[in-house]
């Protein structure tokens, strides 16, 4: 009796594991988008998704990339999150990885590019040596890491780093998707996730995407530096407008309304908090007053 309860636990036992490890074939893969400007927004965005879609035991999880680059803090940031995910990664170039994009494509265990795909020019601004040495040093470290060729990736960042037959003297160096796959810098051209997938072996259930929300999309617009001036500047024109001008007119509603979209959309972000707000609110307020 006693033996037949052993058995019948260990049976048990067996069917259970047996059942995990179906369920985890069976898993899904996330594709989450990184693109636009690289902000604190991407980066929260990111961070927020990764919390959620780890506990669910993903196969693998696919970041696709297009993007002009952004901010080298955040870039450090989201490379730090995805080096210290222990799922498979696969950075997607879907159309360009650009600046701050370099860094956030090869920190992923595998890097696919999609035809007529660039990745590359990631001077920084300013290109100082002290800035400039830091962010060499960044992309040499994951580049080493992965395993790429780690001259050609700071030559993207450097325009002192000549490589005969690849790159200009002077020149930054970008290069398309068939480059980077002969020179090691991708593993595979392809637009499709499927294709991809079984390139690198990763057995799955579903592709999940990962959308960005309205709301996220409308505050990193406004947060994006070409928008964040133009708020700035016609709030600011209004402001004057509306001092020289008698009564309430056109002038301070622009500037109501350029000021709380600014603000609105750093604070969405993460770039403001409601307080910088509050002491801007009391410095137009001080000012009225002494006009």
């Amino acid at each position: 009796m006693k033996r037949t309860r052993i058995l019948a636990f260990v049976i048990l036992i067996f069917f259970l594991l047996n059942g995990l490890i179906f369920a985890n074939e069976d898993a899904d893969v996330y594709v989450i988008p990184i693109n636009s400007e690289i902000t604190k927004a991407t980066y929260n965005f990111l961070n927020d998704s990764l919390n959620r879609i780890v506990n669910n035991s993903p196969k693998a999880i696919i970041f696709e990339i297009d993007t002009y680059g952004g901010l080298i803090s955040e870039a450090e940031k989201i490379k730090n999150l995805i080096i210290g995910l222990e799922i498979p990664t696969i950075s997607f170039v879907n159309n360009k990885a650009e600046s701050a994009g370099v860094l956030i494509t090869i920190a992923a265990e595998k890097v696919v590019m999609a035809e007529s795909s660039t990745i590359g020019s990631a001077e920084t601004i300013p290109n100082t040596e002290k800035v400039l040495s830091m962010w060499r040093s960044f992309l040499r470290d994951v580049a080493q890491l992965r395993g790429r060729d780690e001259k050609i990736v700071e030559a993207m960042a450097d325009k002192d780093i000549y490589i005969e037959g690849l790159s200009e003297r002077g020149k930054l160096l970008n290069l398309t998707g068939r480059e980077a796959l002969e020179y090691g810098v991708c593993d595979l051209i392809s637009n499709d996730y499927h294709e991809m997938l079984s390139y690198f072996n990763v057995s799955y259930n579903n592709i999940v995407k990962i959308n960005e929300s309205i709301e996220l999309k409308a505050a990193k617009f406004l947060s994006s530096s070409f928008m964040s001036t133009l708020l700035l500047t016609l709030g600011f024109v209004g402001l004057v407008v509306e001092l020289f001008t008698p009564g309430f007119g056109i002038g301070g509603t622009i500037s109501i309304i350029s000021f709380g979209l600014f603000f609105a959309g750093n604070i969405l972000v993460g770039n403001s908090q409601w307080t910088s707000l509050a002491v801007f609110v009391t410095g137009l307020i001080l000012l009225v007053i002494e006009a």
